[in-house]
């Protein structure tokens, strides 16, 4: 997969999908009894083909970029 096209994902976000289902079903998980989440939420994601990062989807940061970007040459235009 190119940059682009790679879909990146908060393996914290899957932590919390799962918990509110268990909840949801009746159950009562909590946080840290077997461990952290985040490397097993994280191996999850992979299983799926979903690279895993704290920062979350990529498509973002590069939409960020590009917004900063398109701010710092309006800048330097008006300068």
């Amino acid at each position: 997969m190119d940059e682009q096209t790679e879909e990146t994902y908060n393996p914290w976000t899957v932590v919390d999908l799962v918990f509110r289902h268990l909840v949801d079903i009746g159950l009562h998980p909590t946080l840290g009894s077997g461990g952290p989440p985040g490397e097993p939420a994280a191996e999850l994601l992979r299983a799926l083909g979903i690279k895993p990062t704290a920062e979350g989807d990529v498509r973002l940061q590069h939409e960020k970029e590009s917004q900063l970007a398109q701010l710092r040459a309006a800048m330097m235009e008006d300068g």
